[in-house]
């Protein structure tokens, strides 16, 4: 359990922590911030959110930094990930501030590449994350962060930032998804 592997679970601990936040219908008032009124509960849930997804860049460069990359690593880290997108879009779904069709289609991409993590994993190989999944988290971290924080900044130049963000995610999603797939296909014919 090495510096890197802390930081990925506590990403993981932050989940709850920011779904209480995000979900308890607490009554702060909201705050104004950039031309947008955001529940200050929002504004908290959000900034815990970040905290959070910004550890997944930390544990990288104390991984790659102090070559402590592991395997253990290689499958905490995008298994940390999946759960904190997964929290964040099925709460915001609950809520009604994201569209619950880009929310299927995202977690049925996580949970199908965790199916050939698995699969690959059972052959004795790792499927570390790709360039595109990066990316595709990325956007994913944002159109969340953007969704919590009511379109922040954008809202008083009437840019739909958060609209945007979503279909940037759903389409980074999908085609990471097709390209993990591609690239491991052996995987699934057994001949890894």
């Amino acid at each position: 359990m090495n510096v890197p592997n802390q930081i990925t679970i506590s990403r993981i601990f932050l989940i709850p922590l920011f779904m209480v936040f995000l979900l308890v219908p607490f009554n702060w008032g909201e705050i104004r911030l950039f031309g947008a009124d955001i529940p200050a509960a929002h504004l908290t849930a959000a900034l815990i959110f970040i905290a959070a997804a910004s550890t997944d860049w930390l544990d990288g460069y104390y991984a790659r930094k102090f070559n402590l990359v592991t395997n253990m690593g290689k499958f905490l880290d995008p298994l940390a990930d999946k759960l904190l997108i997964t929290a964040a879009f099925v709460a915001l779904v609950e809520l009604g501030m994201f569209p619950a069709w880009a929310a299927v289609l995202i977690l049925s991409r996580e949970f199908a590449v965790t199916g050939l993590r698995l699969v690959a994993s059972a052959g004795g190989e790792v499927i570390a994350a790709s360039n595109w999944g990066k990316w595709k988290t990325v956007s994913q971290i944002v159109a969340a962060s953007a969704i919590m924080l009511h379109n922040t900044i954008f809202a008083a130049m009437n840019i739909p930032f958060d609209t945007v963000m979503i279909y940037v995610a759903v389409v980074l999603t999908m085609f990471s998804g097709w390209d993990y797939f591609a690239k491991n296909k052996h995987v699934l014919s057994g001949s890894a």
